[in-house]
């Protein structure tokens, strides 16, 4: 069945998100028989104690808190009124943070009942200050994550490391199995003048995460929005990376990771040729 599997919705606090029901008419006309709303569930809010950087990574992250069972009644009434056109899930884009592994777990064992897929992602590591976001604008990450730890191979890295231990967490039994564009490290990748080349020894972390997800039994957001990113070009996550995870077995899930009407499908048929 032509799927996608991360989508965005209204609530999503940053880009352009029309109104669902026109994303869901847009893929009912592309062809599409499955569709996930994966919306970014909300942050943890003690974390403000630690987030750094520009205040705008934080208020634009994900959808308050207070939006979740709004965000729910909608996304099923959907659901329902196009059931014979397209299969709808419902359910998150995933922040893992190792310190609040508690709350997500809480929030996940209160709103997960109402969930039947979701991503898990990293898209912020310890930097500069305290957390800082790796996906926002390049000088943020420049400045707040690969300057503060000294190359862009150690936020390399860290960030890996920290997609593994996001495998590994006891998040309950509503934790996403599906990880999120797992080379999202690489985005402004263009725009470093030093190397962003994977060492021979983040090949084998990239490798021992690839292993694991096997053993796992997890999937791989296989992200159409890396070739849209002026800094990146290429699909999350590269090709080399899909080559490995494809020998050992690992199942990819296509997403456009839409928050834009015209998002909605792009390069599916490049995907769908490549595999």
């Amino acid at each position: 069945m032509k799927r996608d599997g991360h989508t965005h919705t209204e609530f999503c606090p940053h880009g352009n998100v029309e109104d669902t029901e026109l994303l869901i008419r847009r893929a009912i006309q592309l062809g599409f028989k499955e569709y996930s709303i994966t919306e970014h569930a909300p942050l943890p809010p003690i974390i403000q104690e630690r987030a750094a950087g520009d205040p705008l990574v934080w208020t634009t992250a994900s959808m308050a808190l207070n939006d979740v069972d709004n965000y729910f009644k909608k996304m099923n009434l959907l659901k329902k009124k196009y059931a014979s056109d397209i299969l709808i899930h419902i359910g998150f884009e995933l922040d893992y943070f190792s310190d609040y592994q508690s709350w997500t777990k809480d929030f996940l064992t209160e709103y997960g009942p109402q969930t039947d897929d979701g991503v898990l992602s990293v898209h912020f590591l310890e930097g500069k200050d305290g957390l800082r976001g790796i996906d926002y604008s390049f000088d943020e990450y420049k400045d707040g994550i690969v300057d503060y730890l000294g190359s862009f191979e150690k936020a390399q890295t860290l960030y890996y490391q920290k997609v593994l231990d996001s495998l590994e967490a006891d998040l309950g039994q509503w934790k996403p199995t599906r990880l999120g564009h797992i080379s999202l490290c690489q985005k402004f990748q263009n725009f470093f003048d030093e190397s962003t080349e994977y060492s021979l020894e983040n090949q084998e972390l990239v490798h021992t995460l690839l292993t694991r997800v096997k053993q796992e039994n997890y999937s791989l957001d296989l992200n159409t929005a890396g070739f849209y990113k002026q800094g990146y070009q290429q699909s999350y996550p590269q090709v080399w990376i899909i080559k490995q995870a494809l020998e050992l077995g690992i199942p990819f899930v296509y997403g456009s990771d839409s928050h834009d009407l015209n998002d909605i499908g792009r390069s599916y048929s490049d995907v769908e040729n490549f595999l």
